[in-house]
């Protein structure tokens, strides 16, 4: 949930590289022409990801991919279109303002956001505002106004069984405190689903490059294909992996302070974070997936840096 710095190191097609008929079906949705595109950094999509303009000024965000780029993110780009336009208009997300989808090619034409990504390390000033934006969103999103989401513990089934799979088969370089409390690490991410009970919709997928911050602090969270219904406190818990992973901050103070994280039971957050830890090692010992050939670095840097916070709060 942090972009390293061989993240920009992408495949990613801009605007220009779509078929005709797929701008033209953009433009369409638009009701203009589209004279200007520029494409955007952060993600690991290697679709498109591009704020556009057209002749009479109307401004957009178009993202679009097909199997050629990589077939996951195609099912992904219409989870994502199908959950943002069941987002309630209240909350600080983007709005969809319309949806190509040939069966090879699917472009989401969403409403253009004016920001930018929070700056890594996170600065203390933009790290409240969107430790705010989370509260308000998770009152907000509560109960859960997106009946079609699964829940968290579905979404997070297969992730939060990796250490499982690190036991039954371990690399070569495993951590030396990790091979030596392999049983402890399976157990304790063994709860971490019964600890995702809620009806809060969460995003699931909190990091900086998620996230956009206008000239005025206000603060909206983008890209919602991992959509589900869990505990209000979830989305926080996950942004705080991005902020521990940068460095510069407390997380362990902030787990204690923050109004959605304090009453958490301790075992739980444990129990979420050794899951998570155990996804990001078994994750990136795999192949990149086609066209997304930075992603395995970016899990193992958020294993490295999980890993230790964990050990400490399994001591």
């Amino acid at each position: 949930m942090v972009e390293p710095a061989t993240a920009h190191v992408r495949t990613r097609i801009g605007w220009a590289d779509l078929p005709d008929h797929v701008r033209s079906a953009v433009e369409d949705i638009l009701g203009d022409r589209v004279v200007e595109a520029a494409s955007q950094p952060g993600g690991y999509s290697p679709g498109t990801a591009d704020r556009v303009r057209t002749a009479r000024g109307t401004r957009a965000f178009v993202k679009a991919v097909s199997p050629a780029q990589n077939a996951d993110s195609v099912r992904l780009h219409r989870t994502e279109a199908r959950n943002t336009a069941a987002l309630p208009a209240y909350a600080p997300t983007p709005r969809l303002l319309g949806l190509h989808d040939d069966g090879e090619w699917v472009a989401l034409v969403l409403s253009d956001v004016a920001g930018r990504h929070p700056a890594t390390p996170w600065l203390h000033a933009e790290l409240t505002r969107v430790l705010r934006t989370l509260e308000t969103l998770a009152t907000a999103l509560t109960p859960n106004p997106v009946p079609h989401v699964p829940t968290a513990a579905e979404q997070l089934a297969y992730d939060l069984a990796g250490w499982q799979r690190i036991a039954a088969d371990p690399p070569g370089d495993l951590d030396p405190w990790a091979a030596a409390h392999l049983t402890d690490l399976v157990d304790a991410a063994g709860w971490a689903a019964a600890a995702l009970s809620g009806d809060t919709l969460c995003h699931v997928d909190i990091r900086a490059d998620n996230l956009l911050i206008d000239d005025t602090g206000a603060v909206t969270v983008v890209d919602w294909p991992w959509a589900c219904r869990g505990p209000a406190w979830l989305d926080t818990a996950l942004l705080l992996v991005n902020v521990h992973l940068h460095g510069g901050h407390d997380t362990e103070t902030l787990l204690r302070r923050l109004p959605l994280t304090a009453d958490v039971h301790p075992d739980a957050l444990t129990a979420f974070y050794a899951g998570l830890a155990g996804f990001f090692l078994d994750s990136a010992r795999r192949p990149p997936p086609p066209g997304i050939p930075t992603v395995r670095a970016f899990q193992r840097a958020q294993a490295d840096a999980l890993l230790p916070w964990v050990a400490r709060r399994l001591a």
